[in-house]
């Protein structure tokens, strides 16, 4: 095993990196457990334990990388499964949960009401295992794993089992994911991973990074910014029309490269930082890119699903809709790496920016 650079010269691996869990005392996240994860690179970000082992804030060096909402994190309010209820505990964050039954806009299904973007981030983990790097053994990764019930009884009843991994030395971040249906009906499945970038990585001329078909729900208008002709993969600054509601959407049909891996993420040229996102093709084949530059809610998100947010009546109009017979289980997987190299960024901008 090759010596490392602290070899001899630290006593404890807190000064490196490594795991914190805490429990927030004021203000709307009050009560809320957390645990803080520490790379040793620069990349740090926070874990919200009780929604859905979701990613909050997210910093490499002084640079934060993800959009946070007016709320924030806040505590988990599991009955708030009307319309759009979900706003408002929704935090933004790096990654945001959506699914595990529906997402899209509220809808009624055959089982009942169902809200914007379904359940599974107002659920508090149950942890199973924290796992702290041991620089003495040369045991270098860091691991979280907990499990989520979406249950009712006697109606479907899905679990969320997610393993949030990261490496000592490596600005990365692995979630692995198991949804399974512990029920004795088959259930309908969604997923989707609202991952929400904001300033400073987000930024005017910001590049977008993706490839694929894409078609934009809505109006065609002068003002649109998802057609043919405009650069929709530059971010803008601040639009007056993206006040309140406004916002733009695009549904993309990700392309992968040859071993079946699909890969998003940003360029800031000024910063000199790239964000990535690895997911398969097949457990993940859409991208959603969301755009909302309004004044003082500044935020572009791209979400890796199961579906673009159609919601699962017209996921089951398309015959696109997911099954889950009792006792199966599907496997998803998301990588999210900072690049802060030229030799690390150059591959990065050349194999996957398409204009």
């Amino acid at each position: 095993m090759a010596l490392q650079p602290w070899h001899q010269k630290i006593a404890n691996p807190t000064q490196l990196g490594g795991i914190e869990t805490a429990i927030l005392d004021n203000g709307s996240g009050k009560g809320t457990r957390i645990a803080w994860i520490n790379t040793g690179t620069g990349l740090r970000y926070k874990v919200v334990l009780d929604r859905a082992m979701d990613i909050a804030d997210a910093f490499f060096n002084q640079h934060s990388l993800a959009w946070i909402s007016h709320a924030g994190v806040t505590s988990p309010e599991p009955f708030s499964n009307h319309g759009l209820e979900w706003l408002r505990t929704f935090g933004g964050g790096l990654v945001t949960t959506c699914g595990l039954s529906h997402f899209g806009g509220p809808e009624n299904s055959p089982a009942g009401e169902l809200g914007l973007h379904g359940q599974i981030s107002n659920i508090p983990a149950e942890i199973e295992s924290i796992i702290q790097p041991d620089i003495f053994t040369g045991q270098l990764q860091m691991q979280l794993t907990g499990r989520m019930k979406q249950t009712q009884v006697l109606g479907p009843s899905l679990e969320l089992k997610r393993t949030i991994t990261s490496t000592l030395g490596e600005a990365k971040i692995q979630i692995q994911d198991t949804v399974i249906n512990r029920g004795n009906q088959t259930a309908p499945h969604m997923l989707l991973y609202h991952c929400n970038f904001g300033w400073p990585l987000v930024d005017e001329g910001t590049d977008l990074i993706w490839s694929g078909n894409w078609e934009s729900p809505g109006e065609v208008t002068e003002s649109k910014i998802f057609q043919e002709g405009k650069n929709f993969k530059k971010c803008l600054a601040p639009l007056e029309a993206h006040a309140g509601t406004g916002e733009e959407v695009a549904f993309i049909q990700i392309e992968a490269d040859k071993a079946g891996v699909c890969t998003a993420g940003l360029h800031n040229a000024q910063l000199g930082i790239a964000l990535a996102l690895r997911f398969p093709k097949s457990q993940l084949p859409w991208l959603t890119n969301w755009q909302h530059w309004g004044k003082n809610e500044y935020v572009t998100g791209l979400e890796p699903g199961t579906n673009p947010p159609i919601g699962q009546g017209k996921a089951r109009e398309q015959n696109t809709l997911i099954y889950l017979e009792p006792g199966e289980s599907r496997q998803y997987y998301l990588e999210i790496e900072v690049l802060s190299t030229p030799e690390s960024i150059a591959p990065f901008i050349q194999n996957y920016q398409v204009n």
